[in-house]
């Protein structure tokens, strides 16, 4: 299948698999989950609407895209200690589920949420020809915002590196500038980065599933929010140094942006 490339890149970005209430985590690289989201809310529709199948198939728009995912930098974790609803008197807090006012010693509600401080990912995104076309002008005018994971991390540009394309892995391995953490030593020839497969890569055949998450959305309604699981592959491939981007990137991802129409 042809491809799209994105990049996503943010000073905070975070991709929750079982967040909720108190605690929210962040796996370490993008769901699927998140990615559809934004491609959803990228086309203008509502989480209600977000999975609704395709009239002319039937079937769920984005259930055929594949994600190849390249950790240019893992970034690292950040906690926020969150809190809310502290301070304020009774009944001007924080309602229960119930609908009930809590109690005024235990007004104060407090969450950790969890980030991924300066990482970058860059993604090879299958699927059939129409639908990447679609998913490329949407994103590059999209209805809502697009955002890696929460509301306040809004990716940095450029988000499309390049619109469908016949080998879109291939060029993640050879092809597209690396934004690393830091410079290659002079004299190495490879580096070692990270890929997240959604299939045992064909090179590697292989290679053992790495991983179960449950981050394929059956349904984005908040109220009936439900995640089916998947196995992830992951392995390490080494990667020409030449294709190290200094920072910033911008210089040479803009060259390689312009490749097709120079």
């Amino acid at each position: 299948m042809n491809g799209i490339l994105l990049r996503l890149a943010s000073p905070l970005m975070s991709f929750g698999e079982h967040a909720a209430f108190h605690y929210r985590d962040t796996l370490a690289f993008p769901t699927r989950s998140a990615l559809i989201g934004m491609f959803a809310a990228a086309d203008g529709r509502s989480r209600e609407e977000a999975l609704t199948p395709d009239p002319d198939t039937g079937t769920p728009p984005y259930a055929d895209l594949a994600f190849t995912i390249r950790v240019d930098r893992p970034g690292t974790r950040h906690t926020d200690y969150h809190t809310t609803g502290g301070g304020r008197p009774h009944k001007q807090g924080l309602r229960t589920s119930s609908g009930t006012y809590r109690a005024q010693k235990a007004s104060t509600l407090v969450t950790r949420r969890v980030y991924l401080a300066d990482a970058v990912f860059t993604l090879a995104v299958q699927g059939p020809d129409p639908l990447l076309e679609k998913i490329t002008d949407r994103l590059e005018q999209p209805a809502f915002t697009p955002y890696l994971g929460r509301r306040a991390c809004i990716p940095d540009e450029p988000l499309v590196l390049r619109g469908p394309h016949s080998e879109p892995e291939a060029q993640l391995l050879h092809q597209v500038p690396l934004s690393l953490a830091a410079p290659p030593h002079p004299q190495q020839d490879t580096v070692p980065v990270t890929f997240v497969w959604d299939k045992p890569p064909a090179h590697q055949p292989a290679a053992e599933a790495h991983r179960e998450i449950a981050d394929v959305p059956a349904d984005f309604t908040p109220t009936r929010r439900l995640h089916h699981t998947r196995h992830v592959w992951q392995t390490t491939e080494h990667l020409p140094a030449t294709l190290y981007a200094a920072r910033p990137p911008i210089t040479a991802l803009t060259a390689y942006t312009q490749q097709d129409t120079a």
